[in-house]
């Protein structure tokens, strides 16, 4: 009992600074000189004296460096991902019009095409001489395209030296404009007429 009262007034005489001293005295049964030099060292840690040491010690500026360092090595990974992100982006925003515009190209392609074989078909199941020049402007839903035939006469020999008329040579040209450009496309062949 004598040694609970010496302790207590112990306790008194040098009271704890921290309510965390007094929980890890209570907790964990350390002795009270290591609680209060625990103690004492974290309120001189924490006062602003031990912080001016520490911020006029060279290692206190090395770790701010580091410090700021790192976060400006954050910034500089965040932009940097940024743009490339950005980059693809943009890359795919062309890839994408790119694959539009050769889409739109090779159907303009296919119905061109479609327009001059309908007219070779036309011209060569036609009895008579095809015109030697005219003009047709077919509106195809997707523009005008102008449609031009000529047909001259083509003079040929056999390998004996023979002379071979009514054949005819026909060249039909079609134009049309595509986003601001003229495109054109020919196809020549030939007809054989009596």
């Amino acid at each position: 009992m004598q040694l609970v009262r010496n302790r207590l007034a112990e306790d008194r005489k040098h009271t704890l600074p921290s309510l965390c001293a007094k929980q890890a005295l209570s907790l964990f049964h350390f002795s009270p000189e290591s609680v209060r030099g625990w103690a004492h060292r974290q309120e001189y840690l924490s006062s602003s004296l031990c912080l001016e040491e520490r911020k006029s010690s060279k290692v206190w500026r090395r770790s701010q460096r580091v410090h700021f360092k790192r976060s400006a090595f954050a910034l500089t990974e965040v932009m940097l991902g940024v743009l490339i992100f950005s980059i693809g982006i943009i890359a795919l925003g062309r890839t994408v019009s790119n694959c539009v515009n050769a889409s739109t190209l090779s159907a303009d392609d296919a119905r061109v095409r479609q327009i001059l074989a309908n007219r070779m078909v036309e011209i060569e199941t036609t009895p008579g001489r095809p015109d030697q020049s005219k003009e047709f402007k077919i509106d195809t839903g997707f523009g005008i395209v102008k449609l031009v035939q000529k047909a001259t006469p083509q003079e040929m020999n056999e390998e004996d030296g023979t002379e071979l008329t009514g054949i005819i040579r026909v060249t039909l040209t079609a134009n049309w404009t595509r986003g601001g450009a003229d495109q054109s496309k020919q196809i020549a062949f030939y007809v054989y007429r009596l």
